[in-house]
């Protein structure tokens, strides 16, 4: 689990291409890698991966076909930059919200809005996706918890402060970059939910 407070950024410093999966290795450093062993996790972008080889500050991560399939992990090349989050600990502060690691799905930054002190950042969600995006609500970019502002239609904006835009890939992103979403978990449960009720109920009465 992850609370969607990024640490940091770190550096793809080699990419090794396999048969229906590549090996990501990057540089962590400082902190980041503190305590890290073979089997943990830590999130890539928002992508829950497995550690599975450690040489000093370069970590390696295998991620199969899927995943570099449904996310942005798989446009990565070496030399970029990534958002990083350690797995949370028993006692770690969840200054965020609680995230799985697993994407929902991807989208394509439309509008990116300027402001003194602040970024805007609006994309797109598919139209099946809208009723787990509620206004006020929790929503995770690229591994970054976020409060979302506005809703129209389709069209999802989000506020990002200075500390954000420093410490993530935000500071750097463009106009039709595509980038990780994963939709608050407990919105989707109850949303799945009530539809589900909605369903048997219409179907007893159908039936009674």
């Amino acid at each position: 689990m992850f609370t969607g407070i990024v640490q940091g950024m770190a550096k793809l410093v080699s990419v090794e291409k396999k048969k229906n999966f590549r090996t990501h290795t990057i540089e962590l450093l400082g902190m980041m890698n503190d305590g890290l062993m073979v089997g943990n996790s830590v999130a890539h972008n928002g992508c829950c991966l497995t550690v599975t080889h450690i040489d000093g500050n370069l970590v390696s991560f295998d991620i199969i076909e899927t995943t570099l399939r449904l996310t942005n992990l798989g446009e990565l090349t070496e030399g970029m930059l990534v958002n990083i989050e350690r797995a949370v600990k028993f006692g770690d502060e969840i200054g965020g919200h609680c995230i799985s690691g697993h994407i929902s799905l991807t989208s394509k930054i439309d509008k990116l809005i300027e402001t003194e002190n602040n970024l805007t950042i609006c994309f797109t969600v598919p139209l099946y996706s809208v009723p787990y995006v509620l206004e006020k609500g929790y929503i995770a970019l690229d591994g970054c918890s976020l409060t979302i502002g506005k809703i129209e239609g389709q069209c999802i904006s989000v506020h990002l402060i200075p500390e954000t835009l420093k410490r993530t890939l935000f500071g750097k992103r463009k106009v039709g970059d595509r980038i990780n979403v994963e939709f608050d978990s407990q919105t989707q449960a109850i949303v799945n939910t009530v539809k589900q009720l909605f369903i048997e109920k219409n179907s007893f009465f159908k039936t009674g």
